[in-house]
């Protein structure tokens, strides 16, 4: 958490935002949320940028960047929020004093205003990289689950359903709220073996993939009880009242009336409806 609705929510607040705007100060004390670099090397990549443009990959935000001199190319700042993480919107003028707990990057744009990078649990990270692609960092990824949908499904694998899901290097984006709610959807057990799956069971999984992660995005993410993701100006995601089993263990499957059950795959909870799902 934040999964791929919630960082394509952040895209889309940030591109009035940012595009066309440039970077006149960066200051990062929190050493880990730019732990790739020294906070002064980061400080001297992104100073005086101008973004150009912002993409996603997965739970990547990608924030295209022009240098103010043409020998510096084109680079790319790219944001992982992963745990709890936040980009929220700094008001005009705003000061160090007024940054929230937890700020760990402050970044002034030419028009006075700023973002913030919060993240309590410091798991999130920062870092600028050359080239407008997809960085190097992130060629591990498999495809963008709601750009490009599932790619062919891994009959050879003996892991569960939920777990190939998750497995970013298969398919980028889906965590495990999403990862629970494509299943339910679906109408597939998280657990059921991936080597198992028919191609009818395939082919609603695909279904589920593009509904369930359009449905997010629209609805502007999930927003869960600890409260951890919120969008640019700190409001809530509302995809959370649309859940249907994911963190609702005991409560009535919404489809047949049964309980919800809980249980732990690939060291993941997890939840489902033993009813719908098979």
């Amino acid at each position: 958490m934040p999964e791929l609705p919630e960082v394509e929510t952040l895209r889309r607040d940030l591109l009035p935002v940012l595009v066309g705007r440039r970077f006149t100060s960066v200051v990062a004390t929190g050493i880990r949320s730019v732990r790739r670099s020294t906070p002064s090397e980061f400080s001297r990549a992104l100073t005086a940028a101008a973004v150009t443009g912002i993409d996603r990959h997965g739970k990547y935000l990608l924030v295209r960047l022009d240098g103010p001199h043409q020998s510096d190319g084109e680079r790319t700042l790219a944001v992982h929020l992963r745990m709890s993480g936040q980009v929220l919107l700094a008001p005009p003028n705003a000061g160090p004093e007024d940054a929230p707990l937890h700020t760990h990057v402050r970044l002034g744009l030419d028009d006075g205003t700023g973002l913030w990078f919060v993240d309590p649990r410091t798991f999130g990270e920062l870092w600028v990289t050359h080239g407008a692609g997809r960085p190097a960092e992130l060629a591990h990824l498999g495809p963008d689950a709601w750009r490009h949908g599932l790619p062919p499904w891994p009959t050879n694998r003996r892991v569960g359903v939920k777990a190939v899901l998750l497995d970013q290097g298969f398919v980028a984006g889906i965590g495990n709220i999403y990862g629970d709610e494509i299943c339910h959807r679906a109408g597939v057990r998280v657990d059921r073996s991936a080597a198992q799956m028919t191609r009818p069971a395939i082919a609603r999984l695909r279904t589920a993939t593009a509904e369930v992660l359009g449905e997010a995005v629209e609805a502007r993410g999930s927003t869960l009880g600890d409260g951890q993701y919120v969008d640019l100006t700190g409001r809530s995601g509302g995809f959370g009242l649309s859940h249907r089993v994911h963190a609702r263990a005991g409560q009535p499957c919404l489809k047949c009336g049964r309980p919800i059950v809980g249980l732990i795959v690939a060291g993941r909870s997890a939840y489902q409806c033993r009813t719908c799902q098979r």
